[in-house]
């Protein structure tokens, strides 16, 4: 979801160093955080008992600043190309924050959403893109994911699905996927008698 389909980069920003700051913890952090579920980048920066009070800071935070969050260019387009049973939204996001988000950029979310609260182990586990294509009703053989963050990459070729890397939080030579494109604009699905047909329209 985010960095894929919406970007909240600047409310992220402001909100996890609001939190380090409170916290002294040094935001060099950030560097290495990107795509990982909140408690596991959390539980590497602060002691074990701090972990709960911090997640639980982080997603104050995070939920009471929802301005400058935009959709991605080609991000509504290309979900609203696809078919209601074919799609899903995995994310790290705890399900409020993921509501929040959403509902801040009105972007109409599937009716499948896993988020971190929905499985044991987050990203870059396979468990989210297990549970995606569970709910979907596929063999996740049969399922595309398109990622910005090597963390939710890694998961979904764990998973056993197809990959897509999309540059903007990390560049091109970050991002291990089958395929890697600029933008989601750069994208296109039709429907046809066998299935989805992804068409990949190069600058």
């Amino acid at each position: 979801m985010d960095g894929t389909l919406i970007d909240s980069t600047p409310a992220v920003v402001r909100s996890w160093l609001r939190w380090a700051s409170e916290f002294g913890v040094d935001p060099s952090f950030r560097e290495r955080g990107h795509g990982l579920p909140a408690r596991a980048l959390l539980a590497s920066l602060v002691a074990a008992e701090q972990v709960e009070t911090s997640i639980a800071r982080v997603l104050e935070l995070e939920l009471a600043d929802t301005d400058d969050i935009v959709v991605l260019p080609g991000a509504a387009a290309l979900m609203g190309s696809i078919p209601e049973a074919r799609r899903a939204i995995v994310t790290s996001c705890a399900r409020p924050l993921a509501d929040v988000r959403l509902a801040a950029t009105r972007f109409a979310a599937p009716a499948v959403v896993v988020t971190v609260d929905d499985t044991p182990r987050g990203k870059p586990h396979p468990d989210p893109y297990l549970e995606g294509a569970r709910r979907l009703g596929f063999d996740p053989a049969r399922c595309l994911v398109i990622e910005d963050a090597p963390a939710g990459l890694t998961a979904a070729r764990a998973a056993g699905c197809a990959t897509i890397g999309v540059t903007g939080t990390h560049a091109a030579h970050d991002l291990d996927a089958d395929l890697v494109v600029a933008s989601l604009a750069d994208l296109r699905v039709s429907v046809t008698p066998d299935g989805l047909l992804l068409h990949h329209l190069p600058a």
